[in-house]
């Protein structure tokens, strides 16, 4: 599994690379940032890409539910970018649990997610 985050040239918005299975201790390393991210700047921006991704170890899904419940109004917009059908359904998935805009993109549509998250 590779976990990547990266900052981006606006504030809040924060990239991340995931490729393989995200595990718990992805989420050890992503959750302190965000929240900081959050604290200063009330509401953030994440734009997911996924390359060969392969879901979540039981651990990180959890962790990624308490994330999502703690943070249900502090994500503004959520940009998925992906390559498979299931990565595609992700975007609908998430809806109930954030006010965030979400929308898909494919990987050939990289540059277009990261325009859509920053305007």
């Amino acid at each position: 599994m590779s976990f990547l985050i990266t900052e981006t040239a606006v504030d809040n918005i924060i990239e991340v690379r995931a490729t393989g299975k995200l595990t718990k201790e992805a989420y050890e390393q992503f959750v302190p940032m965000t929240d900081d991210k959050i604290k200063e700047y009330g509401k953030i921006r994440i734009l997911f890409v996924m390359e060969d991704f392969h879901g979540w170890s039981a651990g990180a899904a959890w962790e990624d539910f308490k994330f999502d419940l703690k943070h249900f109004n502090h994500i503004e917009r959520l940009a998925i970018v992906g390559e498979t059908k299931w990565e595609k359904g992700m975007s609908v998935f998430c809806r109930p649990f954030t006010t965030a805009k979400i929308k898909y993109f494919d990987h050939s549509e990289l540059e277009k997610a990261r325009r859509w998250i920053e305007e």
